[in-house]
């Protein structure tokens, strides 16, 4: 118990240290610092769409929730399981396409609109601070009460 008290607010404690110094320093994120980072080479978005699949098809997860949930929805009577598993299987992936894609588009323009401004990114900046700064007294005070 006592080793699981001084792991939890060491860890609070950091918390709160990481939160002042994003605090303190908010006023040095510049948007021109941002802009005129060193571009990284160019990945072609065939490369990035493979990476994304690749990632996806490897991770068991997803794998064992589409071996334990789509056979239940084929109609065996109908015929062609195979070809229903794999509609069954496109949906979530076609839906999961398109929402990924509108999450990374939409950040994109998130990110240009944020970085045309200092004094937007000082705010970002501050509210990340005080955020963590929260969640480090959250953590400080809840929690088990063995």
């Amino acid at each position: 118990m006592a080793v699981y008290l001084t792991v939890k607010l060491a860890g609070a404690a950091y918390l709160v240290f990481l939160g002042v110094q994003a605090f303190r320093h908010r006023k040095q994120l510049k948007a021109s610092q941002i802009s005129t980072r060193p571009a990284e080479p160019a990945r072609g978005g065939l490369r990035t769409l493979l990476d994304g699949v690749l990632v996806g098809v490897t991770i068991p997860k997803g794998v064992l929730f589409f071996a334990a949930v789509l056979p239940q929805f084929v109609e065996h009577s109908a015929g062609h399981v195979t070809l229903q598993m794999l509609l069954l299987g496109l949906v979530p992936i076609s839906i999961g396409l398109v929402t990924d894609t509108l999450w990374g588009l939409t950040a994109s323009a998130a990110r240009t609109w944020f970085a045309r401004s200092d004094r937007r990114l000082s705010l970002i900046g501050g509210a990340g601070g005080c955020t963590m700064i929260g969640l480090g007294v959250t953590v400080a005070v809840t929690g088990r009460a063995d």
